[in-house]
C-alpha cells in the first residue's frame, strides 16, 4: 500500500479558497480520485481532503476489527437471530453466565454488534461514495475462533482468548485527573490481575462450560471458572468501547470536510453510550478468585460497589473504584486557571489518537495468533497517517 504526504502551507483562508473554485478531489490511497459533492456541496463544505479519507480508512478498518471481536461475544452470548450472528444457537451456559452480571446482557451484546457492523459497513460505502478505495482486513481472518457450543468455528480477526485486559479506565473516569492535563497521573486497576497474565473473555471450547447448569439458582449452578471467564468480558467491552469514547473527538479535531466531521461527531457517541453501559454492568461482578486452567492466569475479582468512593477534597491517587459512580468526574481541561469540567478523556492525539488506540488493542493481545505480518504493518501505516492528518484552513 502506497503512502501519502500530508499537504502543507494550507493556511488561505478557507472562504477565499472555496469562492475561487479551486476546490479539487483529493487523490485516494491507491490513486483513485474523489469525487465532488451534489446538491450537499454547500452542507458538505468543500471537499474531502486526503487527511480526511486517511481519517476514514483508519476507522473504517478499526471498526471492522470491533465488529469481528463484537460478532464473536454475540455467537456466543448474544440474543440469536439472523440480524447479527447468523443464529447459530448461541451458547446458553455462557449467556447464564453473563446474565449475572445483568438480566439484559444478552439483548446488550446483540445490539452493540449490530452497531459496530453498522460502523464499518457505512463507512465502507462513504469512502467508496467519494470515490476513495476502503479498507478490506478480511484476507487477515486467520485466526482459529472458540470451537464451543454455539459458535460458527470461523477464522477471525481477533483472539479474545489470550486478553492482557488495562482496567484503567475505570478510575481515569473516576478521578479529578486528566491524562492529557496531567502526565503521570495514577490511574489504579479495577481488576489487577487482568492486567496480568492471559485471559479468555469466552468460552474457548465446551470445557470450559463444564460443571455449569442453566437453573433458577444462579450464580449457584455456574461455575466458578464459566463466571470468571463471563466477568472478564465484562470489563473487555467496557475496555473496547473506551477506546472509540476517545478517539473518534481526537480524530475530529483533524477534519477538514464539514460532512466528514459529521459523520465523525455522529459515530463517536454512539461508542461512549456503549462505554457507558458496559462499566455499569461490569461494576456488578461478584467477588471471587478463579485460575484459568489453560493459561495458568490468576483473576481476582473484587466488590465494586464496596470500593474505594468519592472524598472530600477529592484524591489524586486515581484510586476511586465505587462501581456506580459511572458519570465521568469533572476533571482538568485545557488551563489550569480554569474550573474542572466533565468531559471525555483523553482527546489527544499522543493519547488517544489513532496509534495509541491500535497500540492498545495490540497490548490486549487481541491479535495473538496472527501469522501474518502484513497485517499489523497495514493498521499501523493507517494509523500513522490517521494520526498525521491536519485539518485545513
Amino acid at each position: 500500500m502506497s503512502r501519502f504526504k500530508v499537504p502543507d502551507g494550507m493556511g488561505a483562508n478557507r472562504r477565499k479558497f472555496l469562492q475561487t473554485g479551486m476546490v479539487a478531489g483529493a487523490v485516494g490511497l491507491l490513486g483513485g480520485s474523489l469525487s465532488a459533492f451534489g446538491d450537499d456541496q454547500q452542507e458538505g463544505g468543500g471537499s474531502v481532503t486526503k487527511s480526511d479519507i486517511a481519517i476514514l480508512r483508519f476507522l473504517n478498518a478499526l471498526e471492522q476489527i470491533e465488529a469481528d471481536l463484537w460478532i464473536q461475544y454475540s455467537e456466543l452470548g448474544g440474543t440469536q437471530d439472523n440480524e447479527v450472528s447468523g443464529a447459530a444457537g448461541g451458547n446458553p451456559l455462557y449467556t447464564a453466565a453473563l446474565t449475572i452480571l445483568d438480566g439484559d446482557m444478552a439483548q446488550y451484546v446483540h445490539d452493540n454488534t449490530d452497531d459496530e457492523i453498522s460502523h464499518a459497513a457505512f463507512l465502507k460505502a462513504y469512502l467508496e461514495s467519494k470515490g476513495a478505495e476502503a479498507v478490506d482486513l478480511s484476507p487477515f481472518a486467520t485466526i482459529p475462533g472458540s470451537t464451543a457450543t454455539g459458535s460458527t468455528g470461523k477464522h477471525r480477526l481477533t483472539n479474545l482468548t489470550e486478553l492482557t485486559i488495562d482496567t484503567s479506565f475505570w478510575s481515569r473516569y473516576r478521578s479529578i485527573t486528566n491524562p492529557d492535563f496531567d502526565p503521570g497521573a495514577p490511574f489504579v486497576q479495577a481488576v489487577p490481575t487482568l492486567n496480568v497474565g492471559k485471559h479468555t473473555a469466552i468460552p474457548r471450547s465446551d470445557d470450559d462450560t463444564a460443571g455449569s447448569s442453566i437453573s433458577n439458582n444462579l450464580p449457584g449452578s455456574i461455575s466458578t471458572h464459566l463466571q470468571a471467564i463471563a466477568f472478564t468480558a465484562g470489563f473487555h467491552f467496557a475496555f473496547i468501547e473506551e477506546g472509540g469514547t476517545s478517539l473518534y473527538p481526537t480524530l475530529a479535531q483533524k477534519v477538514t470536510n464539514l460532512e466528514v466531521l459529521r459523520v465523525l461527531l455522529s459515530i463517536g457517541p454512539s461508542e461512549t453510550m456503549h462505554f457507558q453501559t458496559w462499566q455499569d454492568k461490569a461494576g456488578n461482578a461478584l467477588p471471587l478468585t478463579d485460575v484459568d486452567p489453560i493459561t495458568g492466569a490468576t483473576v481476582t475479582f473484587t466488590d465494586l460497589t464496596q470500593a474505594q468512593g468519592e472524598t472530600d477534597p477529592e484524591s489524586l491517587s486515581g484510586d476511586t473504584l465505587q462501581s456506580n459512580l459511572i458519570m465521568p468526574e469533572p476533571t482538568h481541561f485545557l488551563n489550569k486557571n480554569l474550573p474542572p469540567v466533565a468531559i471525555i478523556r483523553p482527546t489527544s492525539t499522543k493519547n488517544g489518537g489513532a496509534v495509541a488506540s491500535l497500540q492498545s488493542f495490540v497490548d490486549d493481545g487481541l491479535f495473538i495468533g496472527q501469522k501474518n505480518p502484513e497485517f499489523l504493518q497495514k493498521m499501523f501505516t493507517l494509523a500513522a497517517e490517521a494520526d498525521a492528518a491536519r485539518r485545513q484552513l
